[in-house]
């Protein structure tokens, strides 16, 4: 053990910020109403009573809290780590418990504190805790950690999750203490009195538990012991002597106490291995010694399991062994499974136990079902006796594992399932027993453990022995690889309480006398002075008070003694001591309260407790509590830094001194303010080195303060006090402004350097600095001055880089320069004289350091002679020369780092500059001590960025964003420096990488790429009114407009993809069903009322046929077009079968009874209503099972919209989410159209996953899928007819065997006896051949395993016909006997089983162009055969020939007709004269429609104009013919002619899907009005559907051509539709609307990421090369429908209007995807100067702008006021507005605005608003220099930075001017401007810089900041006897010659060279000569 390090006695900080505490829980329980409430709690139902909240509306008796109460409170503090309110602001966080309540409250000091959440349970809360959950998320292995609070009771644990999710866990035992850690909760089992009954004497039971997630087992701990014979060694952490003391999540350790031993130990906690788990599975299985002891393990585990977690009546996966009946189980060896992971352990609820069901997706609205209290988990059983009856009660209640039937039965049923161990617990480190010897009988156990780190990042763990009051540290350091911690030495402090502060790596120490001592580490800092407690403490009698009042003992300033006495005096309200620092303070060294004579009698300080960041509570000896903050190392970043600095360069023991003695002179009572923090720190620094501050002038006055005004100290306290107009006027006026004004002014004159003002210019004081003061050697830290020296200047180096620190730099060179003048380094000098003349001019003393004493010195290796200057390495690197490695401090110069290794980036041009080469460029501080340097390396590894290949711009931008450097921070490096950056963001913004991450896409100002990365969609909700995207409601133009389930179109996009007109309105208008239709009969004047009454009512008969099929085309029209809100029904418009007769608007109803209306007519249209209601939701909404059910309508008229509604849910993929038992709830009613929509739903929710469950409930209904001997059901036709088309969808594609045999034999089923399976056969010969041809779709030959079912043989005699196959199998039984009714005999019946076959044929074969089955389906070639087959047989094989020759179809007539035969080629008179003409028409008609169908398949969405011009050519000469009607021509009647038409039009719709063509629309509206004749049902159903399908989801969406959607789009337009509303006979109704499974999402829609509108874009889109044409690319203006996406290469937004972004569908085609189903929100920034298309159409407000940078006279011509047409951002206009208005004035003044004007209209130009700042910071530095008052040489520097990187632009591309940032002619005019400057000083002060050259002494003097800017701008070398040496140079050739020691640029040489060769005639001509003046 050592003891104490370093110890500061004498010294004493004051503690800050008192405030009395009072835990805010405890006033807010004082009004929560407990007893009553608990009081109505009894009579709620056992199911909500876990769900409750803080019950605030409960009103009745308000109790106070008890007594009793009071001693069971308890609560914790932390710092808060949520979501912040607002950025920066600290709070902390409480959590109280008192009772049954748990209080979590926030609060900061500024905010105050408010309820976050309250819980109230049931019983006393024993424990409340924070903890921290890890959720495993499904990809990539992250964890996503989950925040809850844990609230342990009796019996269980409530814990709740910030989000809002509740759990209950039920408790197998009882719990002594919950401990939170890195994993999840560790549970310690309570030991009561019955453990000695059930432990056995070998093996007791395990100890400690761990649960991982609130639905995981809870889970044993094994432990693995770290002795030299234990290493293998894994056990069950079963001792219950060793106590968890302590655990931590970050290092994730425990603090064990084994009170046998009376040792403290600590353990690393991580999870198990594989190894580890078997080792102990393993142990468990063998036979124990003493077989006792596995029979109560064996026990444990399985009572674990039924009271804890929930078991599985089906088992586990893992095999399970049963010993033989009979063998006693002490004697068998029992075999356990095992499982390999938590994963596997299945939680499913078993029915035999009760068990909680928890699931963090289960919604509020099941939380009913899910919370069950522990007396319903485990009735009959409580507390301890639940948990030691259920091993030896003779009743195994609530068990399903077979237990004993009495105590002394073996286990001879099941073998228990072990629980498998989830944690492991790994030794690292354990007390020696020695230091124990104290005392035995005194227990040694910790009250209290932490981890601290003291100010040099050692880092200790703590524990606090209050028996032996006893404080002990153990240091632990990570090894190399952060995996293990190592504990080296112990250290003890006596103490009687402490407590760690993280924020200053200090604690704070209770001494056993009463006092507070601040340690840091193990090192003694100071007594903590407390103000105001003292009067407090002693306040028994006043008189008393004198005595110990610490005016003599503390060292408080003169002038704060006597307010502490008057504070103590009228002991008020402690409150923080914030007394200036008075002059010439002197710190006295004493004790503080050294006579304790009257502390017994007096309140004390008893504990200490709630630490958070620098504050903590003291406990007084009467209750009260104090909450005090400890004050900070610094407020000031400058002092800061310094600190980190020495900290870094210092050995520990020296560091430690120093940061202990800046810290105790810093918190002296009295206090600092921020102003004279530095001066205090200088004052400090120079000592400790040796320095006699009162002999330097300079520091002699640094005790002048300047006073704060109360203006400035009212902001201070308060930071969010709002300002005003008097603030401002009140700050000119007063005192603080009046001294800094004339401080200012004094700096400015030059005339000394710090505080001027001060200094009296007595002769005395000339006196005292002329002689030279000696340095003390004795000083700490005298022997490290060259080393702190140079870390500070690189420190000031690292400030230069920052405009915000520059006033720091001038601090802190003050110092620099005094260093180097007494090390007498004179480079330094100069180069701090360079800096900043003025300020160094005033310095001239210097410290005689003797030559011996400079021996002491440790002069370290890095220290050279020639300073490190960045500027001067910057510039190197830009003038191309070979650069040395730039020394840097790591975790201190941070931003020197970025930019010396950027420019090596970007400059240099080595791409290894940020991985490889680091230390080519950058050589890195061996320092005092090595944490810092591991931390780096450390973090360096985790920030390594991927090897970008693009150019180095691109690298570059992506490796500064990985180093977290922003756009802020750019703005903050000075403008030279920052230029290469600032190129290099301007040449990524054109194209940037689509796989850039967000930060990347800020940094070069592409908000549109980072916009993209959040999901915006366009579709609308009433709950999005937050949504970032402003879309405004429709304007309605009736009230119930609303109500026609069409007024969630986006009109936004509709309104830019149909601005010319007004379509959409058109089709809503002909789409809505919700208003009653005008019917319109004249009354002849022989016609009866009576009469006329049934003529209008068989008008609007015939009118309601066109309103039922509305909803077909509806549902396609609003296609995933809404959000629903969860907590309101979703809307479904009326379907209104009445009509309105003109002129009195009278009713007129279909229900009079005047005329026959069919029975069920409005069944199906409504199921229609309810899936184009069902419809408008979009996939991405919130939908939840029972958001589903709620939705169910309690009317029965309703029940079939209610039916429509699921299988739309299904379509779009929500009805996956509806719950087994809710399904079964819609089967069990036995409605026809809820059983089909729910089973064609739950099919389409799952297409192609072959879903057990899916097929189960499918197959039920399908008695050909049930086994023979099963119960024949009677299952309504139509319902068959679904679960056919279900199993389709659900098997689609996977060629399943079984269920295509099935199938395949279903197309053909004969009727059955009893009328089984006679009506309708032929809609399920058809769903049984689509689904056949769904489930082996596009397979063709390669039909695995299936060649001896022939299926192309069978389908193709089911075609044809002929004799039927005789069934085998499962069928034979089924149709033995043959139908009564229908005579089909031996024979297939092709009317039957055609259609089927012929489709299922062209599925199985689609797109394979396999010849010989396309022959199979050719028409026959001689009219005798032709005659035997029905028309609409020719069109399906047509179309199926067509879709199986896919690649043949081509978009022309010819095509078309030359799939009609031969024969029948010409004209009809050519023809056999027996042939009928009708059939002849017919054919051909049937024909050509079959092939437009495959055409229009073939096209399907890719409104392809050519396939588009042939369809529409058909339809008119359709249109034609039937305009004809009567005629010749038109003699096969109405029917045929209107079916071909329909689904040539169907076609058409197809092809033009999405784009809302016109001629098309005009087609359908023109079918729309026709209502009478052939006109029935079906024709308006296919009218529409093509209407629908032309503004698919209102233009967002198209038409796939894959082989699922094809499939889809078959089945949806079968081309035979229903004749009348019921009619299901050859195509069941449902199946239209399988169309939706073919569409998708193709609309890209261009949003201006400012203003976040719909807007137009440009697109180039380019096609990839296919066999029928070559790679081209095509302008579309978006928004628009793009192609289908295998068919593109890029899609690019093209300039100029918007920046460039281009998407390369070869590598990124998943994120267009992710876009478009996005609702293709795509993200366009506008360039400067551009308008949108939709202000500025034709560009030629744009154009104006190009024009005139064509004149010469633009800027002129450039009109103010015309930049609002330029560009829209706010800081342009802004700087427009205020800085470029011509008022009256100087001359100039105008120049000026002029000037401004020009570059604002250079940035608008050039498209780089961003430069706007460097071009007023060039401006700026050139006015200064021409104008004579140059400050600093800072500004010079940038300026030739910039000329530098200007010069190799120019160099390395002279003929893109287009690519540099400063392009134009401002930089050449201002640079010849400074060189005019220049050159004219040099000519009048030539003698000035002569002197410079060869005087050893700073040029002193008003010119010498002119100087100094001109040695800098000219690159002259600080190497002043380099150029002493060139001064006898005679000729230009002898200087050229000797030049290149000095790397001076030639230009600048040449200019010297007048100077140097010291001739009077050569200056005129060198300087006139045209090659000098460049």
């Amino acid at each position: 053990m050592s003891d104490v390090v370093y110890e500061e006695t004498a010294t004493m900080i004051a503690a800050g910020e008192l405030q009395s505490f009072v835990p805010f829980g405890r006033d807010h329980c004082k009004n929560h109403p407990n007893a009553f409430n608990l009081q109505l709690r009894e009579l709620q139902p056992a199911s909500e009573l876990w769900t409750s909240d803080c019950a605030a509306g409960l009103a009745g008796s308000l109790q106070e809290v008890s007594l009793q109460e009071r001693e069971r409170e308890s609560w914790q503090l932390r710092k808060g780590c949520m979501e912040v309110p607002e950025q920066g602001v600290e709070f902390e966080e409480e959590l109280y418990s008192a009772g049954n309540v748990v209080v979590w409250t926030k609060g900061s000091r500024a905010h105050g504190s408010n309820v976050y959440k309250a819980f109230t349970v049931d019983s006393p809360v024993e424990q409340a805790l924070w903890c921290d959950f890890a959720v495993p998320q499904s990809k990539k292995d992250e964890e996503q950690v989950e925040h809850t609070v844990c609230i342990v009771q009796n019996g269980c644990i409530n814990i709740h999750t910030v989000t809002g999710k509740d759990f209950l866990s039920p408790l197998p035992f009882q719990v002594s203490k919950a401990w939170p850690t890195k994993f999840g909760l560790v549970l310690e089992r309570k030991i009561t009195a019955a453990d000695g009954q059930l432990n056995p004497p070998g093996e007791p039971l395990p100890y400690l538990f761990s649960m991982l997630h609130p639905i995981d087992e809870v889970a044993p701990v094994v432990y693995k012991p770290s002795g030299p014979f234990d290493s293998s060694r894994v056990e069950y952490m079963t001792e219950s002597s060793t106590k968890i003391v302590f655990t931590c999540c970050q290092p994730s350790i425990i603090v064990t106490y084994d009170s046998e031993h009376g040792t403290h130990s600590v353990w690393r906690l991580r999870k198990v291995t594989s190894e580890e788990r078997s080792t102990v599975l393993s142990c468990l299985a063998e036979p124990f010694a003493e077989p006792l002891g596995f029979q109560a393990t064996g026990l444990l585990m399985s009572h674990l399991r039924n009271h804890s977690r929930l078991d599985t009546l089906c088992g586990s996966k893992a095999a399970r062994f049963n010993p033989g009946a009979g063998a006693s189980g002490a004697n068998s060896p029992h075999h356990y499974s095992t499982v390999h992971s938590h994963q596997n352990r299945i939680l499913m609820s078993s029915p035999v136990m009760h068990s909680r069901v928890h699931s963090p997706g289960i919604s509020k609205m099941a939380a009913v079902s899910r919370d069950h209290s522990p007396g319903m988990a485990m009735p009959s059983l409580s507390g301890a006796a639940r948990f030691n009856t259920t091993l030896h009660s003779s009743s195994p209640v609530g068990h399903h594992h077979g237990m004993a039937h009495s105590p002394n039965s073996t286990i001879n049923e099941t073998v228990p399932e072990p629980i498998i161990p989830d944690l492991c617990m790994e030794q690292l480190w354990s007390e020696t027993t020695a230091c124990h010897s104290l005392d035995r009988e005194m227990s040694s156990q910790a009250s209290k453990v932490f981890l601290t780190s003291d100010l040099c990042e050692n880092r200790y763990l703590c524990f606090l022995v209050e028996s032996h009051q006893q404080l002990r540290c153990v240091k632990f350091v990570e090894s190399n690889d952060t995996s293990q911690l190592i504990f080296a030495s112990v250290t003890n402090i006596t103490a009687k309480d402490a407590e760690p502060l993280q924020n200053i790596d200090a604690m704070l120490v209770l001494e056993a006398c009463g006092s507070l001592i601040l340690y840091t580490g193990v090192t003694r800092v100071s007594q903590v002075f407390v103000p105001g407690l003292l009067p407090s403490t002693f306040g028994l009698n006043n008189n008393r008070v004198g005595l110990y009042t610490p005016q003599e003992q503390v060292s408080t300033p003169a002038n704060a003694s006597s307010r502490h006495l008057q504070r103590m005096d009228e002991a008020a309200m402690p409150s923080p001591v914030s007394d200036p620092r008075g002059p010439n303070v002197k710190h006295h060294e004493a004790s503080f309260l050294e006579d304790y004579t009257y502390q017994q009698a007096l309140r004390y300080i008893h504990a200490l407790r709630d630490p958070v960041s620098n504050r903590v509570t003291l406990e007084l000896s009467n209750g009260t509590m104090l909450r005090i903050s400890i004050p900070d190392i610094a407020v000031s970043e400058l002092v800061r830094k310094c600190l980190q600095a020495i900290r870094f360069i210092l050995p520990k023991e020296a560091a430690m001194k120093v940061l202990v003695k800046w810290y105790t002179i810093y918190n002296a009572p009295g206090g600092t303010s921020p102003h004279s923090e530095w001066n205090l720190f200088v004052t400090c620094f120079l000592k400790l080195m040796g320095y006699n501050t009162e002999r330097l002038t300079w520091t002699r006055n640094l005790n002048f303060e300047v006073p704060l005004s109360p203006v400035i100290a009212a902001k201070k306290a308060r930071p969010c006090d709002g300002g005003c107009d008097e603030d401002w006027e009140y700050l000119l006026g007063s005192h603080y402004h009046r001294q800094m004004d004339s401080h200012s002014h004094a700096k400015s004159a030059g005339s000394s350097g710090f505080n001027a003002s001060v200094i009296p210019d007595d002769e005395d004081l000339s006196s005292v600095s002329s002689s030279s003061c000696v340095l003390d050697n004795t000083a700490p830290l005298f022997v490290h001055i060259p080393a702190l020296f140079y870390v500070l200047h690189l420190l000031y180096q690292e400030l230069l880089l920052n405009e915000l620190h520059r006033e720091r730099a001038s601090s802190l060179v003050c110092l620099l320069q005094q260093l180097a003048r007494d090390l007498q380094l004179e480079d330094y000098v100069d180069l701090y004289w360079r800096d900043y003349p003025s300020l160094i001019n005033g310095f001239t003393e210097s410290c005689f350091i003797d030559q011996s004493l400079i021996g002491q010195m440790q002069h370290p290796s890095f220290l050279r002679a020639e300073p490190p200057c960045i500027f001067s390495w910057l510039s190197s690197c830009l003038q191309g020369e070979a650069v040395p490695p730039f020394p840097y401090l790591p975790g201190v110069c941070h931003r020197l780092r970025l930019l010396v290794l950027s420019y090596a980036l970007y400059i240099s041009g080595d791409d290894k500059a940020t991985t490889s080469n680091v230390s080519e460029y950058l050589v890195k501080l061996s320092a005092g001590q090595k944490t810092s340097e591991q931390q780096y390396k450390r973090q360096t590894s985790v920030n390594q960025v991927k090897s970008c290949s693009g150019s180095l711009a691109e690298q570059l931008v992506v490796w500064l964003t990985s180093q977290g450097f922003t756009l802020k921070d750019l703005e903050s490096v000075p403008f030279g420096v920052a230029l290469p950056i600032r190129d290099a963001i301007y040449h990524c913004r054109e194209q940037p990488c689509a796989d850039w991450s967000e930060e990347v896409c800020l940094l070069i100002g592409r908000q549109d790429r980072t916009r993209q990365a959040h999901n915006m969609t366009l579709v609308k909700s009433k709950a999005s009114v937050t949504s970032s995207l402003s879309l405004e409601p429709p304007a309605t133009t009736e009230a119930d407009e609303e109500e026609d389930g069409m007024s969630d179109i986006i009109q936004e996009v509709t309104g830019l993809i149909w601005s010319q007109d007004l379509r959409v309105q058109e089709v809503r208008r002909l789409l809505q069903s919700s208003k009653p239709v005008r019917v319109c009969v004249v009354q002849l004047p022989e016609v009866s009322d009576h009469e006329y009454i049934e003529e209008k009512e068989n008008k609007l008969l015939q009118l309601c046929q066109r309103t039922m099929s509305l909803p077909v085309g509806r549902g396609l029209f609003t296609l995933f077009s809404y959000q629903p809100v969860p907590t309101e029904l979703l809307p479904i418009p009326k379907l209104n079968l009445t009509g309105r007769a003109p002129p009195r608007n009278t009713m007129v109803n279909l229900n009079s009874g005047n005329i026959d209306v069919p029975a069920n007519m409005p069944s199906w249209p409504s199921f229609h209503n309810g899936v184009a209601a069902g419809l408008k939701i979009a996939p991405a909404s919130q939908v939840d099972s029972a958001w589903i059910v709620y939705n169910k309508n309690k009317n029965q008229e309703m029940a079939n919209e209610h039916a429509g509604f699921l299988m739309a849910l299904g379509l779009n993929g929500h009805l996956t989410k509806l719950g087994t038992l809710n399904i079964h709830d819609y089967l069990t009613k036995g409605h026809e159209m809820t059983t089909i929509g729910l089973l064609l739903g739950v099919a389409a929710a799952r297409l192609g996953t072959m879903d057990v469950s899916t097929t189960r409930l499918l197959s039920i209904h399908i008695p050909a899928l049930l086994p023979p001997t099963s119960t024949e059901l009677d299952v309504p036709h139509n319902i068959q007819v679904a679960s056919v088309i279900g199993i389709g969808l659900v098997y689609q594609g996977t060629g399943h065997r079984h269920i295509a045999e099935v199938l395949q034999s279903e197309i053909g089923r004969p009727p059955g006896p009893e009328m089984e399976y006679c009506t309708d056969r032929e809609s399920y010969s058809l769903a049984a051949g689509l689904a056949l041809g769904m489930v082996c779709l596009g397979q063709g030959s390669n039909l695995i395993g299936m060649s001896d079912l022939n299926v192309p043989e069978q389908l193709y005699q089911y075609m044809v016909g002929g004799h039927r196959r005789a069934p085998v199998g499962a069928s034979r039984e089924r149709h033995k006997s043959p139908s009564y009714q229908i005579k089909e005999g031996d024979t297939i019946n092709v009317d039957v089983t055609c259609p089927g076959a012929t489709l299922a044929l062209a599925m199985i074969y689609l797109k394979t162009n396999n010849r010989s089955i396309a022959d199979w389906l050719k028409p026959p070639d001689t009219w005798f055969l032709l005659d035997f087959i029905k028309p609409e047989f020719l069109l399906l094989r047509t179309l199926a020939r067509c879709i199986i020759m896919w690649d043949e179809i081509l978009p022309n007539t010819e095509w078309v007709k030359s799939n009609v035969p031969q024969i029948m080629r010409g004209s009809h008179s050519d023809s056999p004269e027996n042939i009928n003409m009708e059939t002849w028409i017919q054919v051909q008609d049937y024909i050509t429609a079959g092939a437009c169908m495959a055409l229009g398949l073939r096209f399907a969405g890719s409104a392809n104009s050519d396939a588009f011009d042939c369809l529409y050519g058909f339809a008119k000469n359709f249109m034609n013919l039937m305009s004809f009607y009567g005629t010749a021509a038109a003699e096969p009647g109405c029917y045929n002619m209107q079916t071909a038409l329909s689904m040539i039009l169907l076609s058409m719709s197809m092809v033009m899907a999405g784009t809302g063509n016109l001629k098309v629309l005009q087609l359908c509206r023109f079918l729309h009005y026709r209502t009478g004749g052939e006109m029935n049902y079906g024709f308006h159903m296919a009218h529409h559907m093509a209407l629908g399908m032309l503004f698919l989801g209102g233009g967002r969406f198209s038409l796939s051509t894959s082989n699922s959607a094809i499939a889809a789009l078959l089945c949806a337009l079968y081309p035979h539709f229903p004749s009348h509303s019921t009619d299901n006979r050859y195509h069941l109704q449902a199946l239209r609307h399988l169309i939706v499974l073919a569409a998708e999402s193709r609309l890209l829609v261009p949003v201006d990421v400012d203003s976040l509108n719909p807007c137009y874009a440009l697109l180039e889109v380019t096609y990839k090369k296919t066999d029928w044409y070559d790679e081209t690319t095509v302008e579309l203006m978006a928004p628009t429908m793009l192609p289908e996406l295998h068919l593109l290469k890029r899609v690019r937004v093209k300039g100029p209007r918007y920046w460039e972004l281009s998407i390369d569908l070869i590598k990124e085609v998943q994120h267009l995807k992710s876009v478009l189903s996005r609702d293709g929100v795509l993200y366009v920034k506008l360039r400067a100067g551009q308008l949108p298309y939709k202000d500025d159409p034709q560009g030629w407000k744009s154009l104006l702008g190009s024009a005139v940078t064509q004149r010469s006279s633009g800027v002129r011509a450039f009109k103010l006021e015309a930049i609002s047409t330029f560009t829209s951002e706010p800081a342009l206009l802004s700087f427009a507005e205020f800085f470029c208005k011509t008022s009256g004035g100087a001359k100039h003044r105008e120049e000026t605005v002029e000037l401004f004007s020009a570059m604002l209209y250079e940035c608008v130009t050039q498209e780089c608003p961003e430069m706007l700042p460097t071009y007023v910071a060039i401006e700026q530095a050139v006015g200064a220099l021409c104008r004579g008052e140059p400050q600093h040489s800072f500004a010079l520097w940038q300026m030739r930075l910039v000329v530098e990187l200007w010069d190799s632009r120019v160099l390395q591309r002279p003929a893109h001017g287009r690519d540099a940032l400063l392009s134009s002619e401002f930089l050449p005019v201002m640079k010849n401007k400074v060189d005019v400057v220049l050159d004219s000083w040099l000519k009048d002060n030539s003698s000035a810089l002569r002197s410079y050259i060869g005087r050893k002494a700073l040029p002193d003097g008003p010119g010498s900041p002119m100087l100094a800017c001109f040695l800098v701008y000219r690159s002259v070398p600080c190497l002043r006897n380099k150029l002493t040496q060139l001064q006898g140079c005679t000729s230009l050739g002898h200087l050229l010659s000797s030049s290149s020691r000095l790397g001076m640029p030639l230009r600048d040489l040449l200019r010297l060279a007048p100077v140097l060769l010291e001739s009077e005639t050569r200056p005129q001509m060198l300087l006139g000569s045209p090659l000098l003046a460049r």
